[in-house]
């Protein structure tokens, strides 16, 4: 842009990863509306938080309450979260903190975005694959009630596709595992990345 001058910090992300012994990147959850993936990205980040690792999570209730206070749940709207989530997700991974984010993010192009915002090597997508008809059952918030009914519009799995994902890195399926049991196998396909190596 015109007139904006990058300044250069004396402090790099390297510098911070260093400090804090463990790399930074994004663990990007995906799925339906109670598909489990906030519950899922809670105890991961409890789980690193526990063995001192810096973390910090992004979901609906943090990012839509402030920050993108003001955008609806059009398909253009959810493009420019989605972007916004990308560009906070992307300073915190220099700040050297694994950022944690579960949004329904529903569209391929949006999550594609996303990965070329933050860059291939710090985006790990987890897609957790909870079937409809479970999400519906679950419906903790009782919004699929209120879509079918409709008092909600533009709701994903409802009246607002959702996309899956193609080749995610990891695939959790709530229906055959308990949460601690994904934890346990998102943890492990992590812990490599972790790894803080000069």
């Amino acid at each position: 842009m015109k007139n904006i001058i990058k300044h250069t910090y004396h402090i790099s992300k390297e510098d911070r990863n260093r400090l804090n012994n463990h790399n930074s990147f994004v663990v990007w959850f995906t799925g339906l509306s109670g598909s489990g993936k906030s519950t899922i990205a809670n105890q991961l980040e409890k789980k690193f938080f526990d063995m001192g690792l810096r973390t910090y999570s992004l979901d609906g209730d943090n990012i839509r309450s402030g920050l993108n206070k003001g955008l609806t749940f059009t398909e253009e709207d959810r493009t420019e979260n989605n972007r916004r989530i990308s560009e906070v997700a992307k300073l915190f991974i220099d700040a050297g903190i694994i950022t944690i984010t579960a949004f329904i993010s529903p569209l391929k192009a949006d999550r594609k975005h996303a990965k070329e915002i933050i860059g291939a090597d710090n985006f790990i997508e987890v897609f957790v694959n909870t079937p409809l008809e479970v999400c519906e059952q679950r419906d903790v918030k009782g919004l699929y009630k209120k879509a079918r009914q409709g008092e909600i519009k533009n709701f994903t799995g409802i009246s607002s596709p959702y996309e899956k994902p193609e080749n995610p890195h990891i695939e959790v399926k709530t229906e055959n595992e308990s949460i601690e049991e994904s934890v346990e196998r998102i943890f492990k396909v992590l812990q490599a990345k972790l790894e803080y190596n000069e």
